[in-house]
């Protein structure tokens, strides 16, 4: 069996540099009039902050959004890091084709006609190769780079983070990233990538494992042509940065949806479960677990080897035993409070109603207490005393806002869920589930509660059973950590940025 050639780090990183962070921008498909997708890019652009050039292409127009156009891509004054065309599948050959060698990266976003797409993407795909330039897609919707300045989505924010995503879907990817900078998520890139003739998933996957601001990669795929590399990729890793992973087409109807919507062919579920095992990636079934996986992936240091016991703590008793139930069946159990916790539980005084007990139940009557402090000093004992592998804080914050009039009551409750979160090797994970009836002013106050766990690295949930099943994932990778010998040298930290 031949070996699969692998790039050194450098290489990688330095061929990619003019797709993540260009020096210049080529829009192909803006038009003079203004209401084209090129001109809402050129836009986006600005909007954004990017500090690079643009050069606007266009065969007759002298300026397009007060920017001096160019008839080709070999008449710009320097050669283009990056072209986005936005211009029709007919077009996209001759515009590439007249690049002169002076191209280094291409993105096209129209897809061909469905009885000739075949032959089409070859000649895009011959073109690329002869013009020594990378093309990305086409039948995508652009790049989401914040170390480059620029994305392709408006309303996206800029701010770097973590999170590197290739993504096989044009709107999946735009869902990626607005669901997810809503979770708190920063990315060290998004790249949609469509139907990846050129750059594929492995290419991708290969820079962010050696991308040092990426922490945490995701990966959406409908397709993986080079299946032996991706392998030997996720395999060199061993864990050592998390990949998570959504595959779509895996069963016989989505296979046929995702053969219409990028030509590709998926492979079995059983296979990519068994890849996923062998290799530690987190692999996940919808778009809200990928979201919750990278989040957790992002934000928990890996505690392999732990006894998988966890503390329940919020308002609710039915909520407490449902989310029991749940975590029984991900294979998790409660942690028992030591000998030294029920002493230091004991010289806490609290009105009837509240159970010190695992599940920690406590009713909003009960954390009004101390004006909200009385949680800060009970999950002190459980964090110090009890040491589970994992906390999971439940609030139900209707229930809770009937004591809105109990002054400094919420602000001091949420400086106190949160205040165990200092990232220590030795502190249990922490988990906060922000329960609403989607009210205007429980969702207001779950946003503003959301907002400040993100700040302090504390990853997010709407219920409990959602929080449980990433624990779960999460914990499969700690699992294969643990199986390779990392029991003791977990990887890199993965704190609050």
């Amino acid at each position: 069996m031949s070996v699969v050639r692998m790039q050194a780090p450098s290489q990688v990183l330095k061929e990619f540099r003019p797709l993540f962070r260009p020096d210049s921008i080529a829009v192909i498909g803006a038009s003079a009039n203004g209401t084209s997708a090129g001109n809402r890019f050129i836009r986006v652009l600005r909007d954004c902050g990017y500090r690079g050039r643009i050069f606007p292409i266009h065969p007759s127009a002298a300026e397009i959004e007060g920017i001096p156009a160019f008839r080709s891509l070999a008449e710009t004054p320097e050669p283009t890091d990056y072209a986005y065309l936005t211009v029709p599948a007919k077009n996209a050959e001759a515009v590439l084709a007249g690049a002169g060698g002076r191209l280094r990266f291409a993105q096209v976003m129209a897809s061909g006609d469905p009885e000739t797409h075949h032959a089409w993407e070859d000649r895009l795909r011959e073109l690329a190769r002869q013009g020594g330039f990378r093309l990305v897609g086409p039948n995508c919707m652009g790049t989401h780079s914040p170390h480059g300045g620029y994305t392709f989505m408006e309303g996206a924010v800029i701010e770097p983070g973590g999170v590197g995503v290739a993504c096989q879907s044009g709107g999946l990817g735009m869902d990626i990233l607005r669901r997810g900078q809503n979770l708190g998520l920063r990315f060290s890139g998004l790249v949609t990538l469509g139907n990846s003739i050129d750059v594929g998933p492995s290419d991708l996957l290969e820079y962010y494992l050696h991308d040092p601001e990426t922490r945490v990669v995701g990966l959406y795929v409908e397709d993986v042509k080079d299946g032996r590399r991706f392998q030997e990729l996720v395999r060199k890793n061993k864990g050592r940065k998390p990949v998570v992973l959504l595959v779509g087409g895996v069963t016989g109807l989505g296979g046929k949806a995702a053969a219409s919507h990028t030509g590709a062919m998926a492979g079995t579920d059983q296979a990519w479960r068994a890849l996923a095992r062998q290799t530690g990636m987190v692999l996940t079934d919808t778009l809200d677990t990928f979201l919750d996986a990278l989040q957790l992936c992002l934000w928990l240091q890996p505690k392999p080897g732990r006894e998988p016991v966890v503390t329940l703590f919020g308002n609710g008793g039915g909520a407490s035993v449902l989310a029991t139930d749940a975590l029984d069946r991900a294979g998790f159990g409660l942690a028992s409070p030591s000998p030294a916790a029920r002493e230091e539980y004991a010289r806490i005084k609290l009105p009837p109603g509240a159970s010190l007990a695992n599940p920690i139940d406590l009713p909003a009557s009960v954390l009004k207490e101390e004006e909200g402090r009385v949680a800060a000093r009970i999950l002190d004992i459980n964090r110090t005393l009890t040491a589970p592998y994992a906390t999971i804080i439940h609030l139900n914050l209707p229930v809770i806002l009937g004591y809105r009039h109990v002054p400094g009551f919420l602000p001091n409750l949420l400086n106190s869920v949160l205040g165990g979160a200092d990232g220590a090797d030795s502190a249990p994970h922490q988990i906060l589930v922000l329960r609403s009836d989607r009210s205007e002013e429980a969702d207001a106050w779950r946003r503003e509660f959301r907002r400040a766990a993100m700040e302090r690295g504390v990853p997010t949930f709407d219920e409990i059973p959602q929080a449980v099943d990433a624990l779960a994932g999460f914990r499969g990778y700690e699992e294969f950590l643990s199986a390779i010998g990392h029991a003791n040298s977990p990887p890199a930290n993965r704190s609050t940025a």
